[in-house]
């Protein structure tokens, strides 16, 4: 059965079917071959329908929203004047100001491929002006743009909680400390790569002019301290919170910036339109396509062969979680391979009592890595559309964001208390 789905999955992806389309077919072939006349295909539109309906996964289309309605803002620009204005005339303050501005975008937007778009926009020529290789500079921006999936809001963790049933305000809280250390991480290695000789600094900004920057960014900032603070006080649900800051964001953008008119809200409608639709689509054929595997008890039948089980231990099980998800990503969408796999996994990390937030966001920062790591993260095909690069050119320079993501995830797992400290303190009593 296992030959048989993943043959099935892999011919369809290389003659170029859309992901729903291998997904559904694996699942119907598994009924058909298996258990014919027992179960009737039409339980796969049920499961489907089913998928999608989940209260949580509201929040997703909200936040794509508002990130569109930011991205066509002034808001990004003004995070983007605020971070330079403090550390673009230091060694490797640019790219530091663009692994800054991806963290900040992430926060409002919880989308690694908005971030990519977002930011990657305008600091990409400003890398390149500076002195930075197009392989460095490109490839700061995919992996910088992980740290959305990490920094709340974020879509991978709203999924992961559905599907899992884990506290979505939980790995909201507990995603910040990863997300805080891999961006320390970053600048660090972004300081010791440049080479002041070669690479251009920007002018050091005085005081007031970081004065001016704060208080122009202000308003943008008050996205994070919305979304956590409402969270952790109570005021208003992870769902709720989505759709605040769709609000919040409309009111920047049409009433105190102007930037946006009302004539231009159908266009963005439009586009997060598009973009749910096709997450959407996923979810529902992700929720199908796990409910068989779990029905002929595929996942038991694999992990008893490899020996997995809940006494196999704690560093058995989360290496054995962070090398499926990490490969999983390389080659399928994020979404997908959170429906698929945590069906699996995550049963065994409750039941060897592995604290299911660490699961999570263990999980999260596994996707985001795979999402930026060859041969099909997909990150890298949003940079190839919006850098207008060739493939080879994009991913020349990720192996050592790669290494730093992993050495993140090692300290992650080492230290747990990275991410699970401010959840305790936010939700023990």
């Amino acid at each position: 059965m296992a030959m048989l789905i993943a043959g099935l999955l892999l011919v369809l992806l290389f003659m170029g079917f859309p992901m729903m389309v291998p997904l559904a077919a694996s699942a119907l072939a598994v009924l058909w071959c298996y258990f014919p006349g027992d179960i009737t295909p039409a339980i796969l539109i049920q499961q489907w329908i089913g998928g999608v309906t989940p209260a949580a996964l509201i929040a997703v289309p909200m936040f794509i929203l508002a990130a569109d309605i930011m991205t066509r803002g002034q808001a990004a620009d003004r995070l983007l004047d605020m971070v330079m204005s403090f550390v673009g005339h230091v060694r490797g303050g640019l790219p530091m100001t663009t692994a800054v501005s991806c963290a900040l975008f992430g926060a409002m937007s919880g989308s690694t491929q908005a971030t990519v778009v977002a930011i990657g926009g305008p600091l990409r020529p400003r890398l390149l002006q500076a002195g930075y290789s197009e392989s460095f500079s490109t490839a700061l921006i995919i992996n910088a743009s992980d740290i959305a999936l990490l920094i709340p809001p974020s879509i991978g963790m709203i999924v992961y909680g559905v599907v899992s049933g884990t506290s979505i305000g939980e790995l909201f809280v507990a995603g910040v400390g990863p997300g805080l250390l891999i961006l320390a991480m970053f600048c660090a290695y972004c300081y010791f790569l440049s080479d002041p000789s070669v690479v251009e600094s920007a002018t050091k900004a005085s005081a007031e002019q970081k004065i001016r920057a704060v208080r122009r960014s202000l308003l943008p900032l008050g996205f994070p301290v919305i979304i956590l603070g409402g969270i952790y006080t109570g005021i208003f649900s992870p769902t709720e919170a989505a759709a605040v800051s769709v609000l919040y964001a409309a009111f920047l953008e049409l009433v105190v910036y102007r930037e946006l008119s009302w004539r231009d809200l159908p266009n963005v409608a439009l586009s997060t339109g598009l973009v749910t639709g096709v997450v959407f689509v996923l979810v529902g054929a992700g929720a199908a396509f796990s409910w068989v595997i779990s029905f002929a008890q595929l996942p038991q039948d694999l992990l008893a062969e490899v020996g997995l089980n809940a006494n196999s231990g704690y560093w058995t099980i989360m290496l054995s979680i962070c090398v499926a998800y990490f490969v999983g990503c390389m080659f399928v969408d994020p979404i997908v391979v959170i429906l698929i796999l945590t069906p699996i996994f995550h049963p065994i990390a409750v039941a060897a009592d592995i604290d299911p937030v660490l699961v999570g966001v263990v999980v999260t920062l596994q996707v985001a890595i795979g999402s930026a790591t060859p041969p099909f993260g997909c990150d890298i095909f949003t940079a190839i559309a919006i850098f207008r690069q060739p493939y080879w050119q994009v991913i020349r320079g990720t192996p050592p964001f790669i290494v730093i993501l992993l050495s993140a995830a090692f300290i992650l797992l080492t230290f747990p208390g990275v991410a699970l400290l401010l959840r305790d303190l936010a939700y023990t009593q």
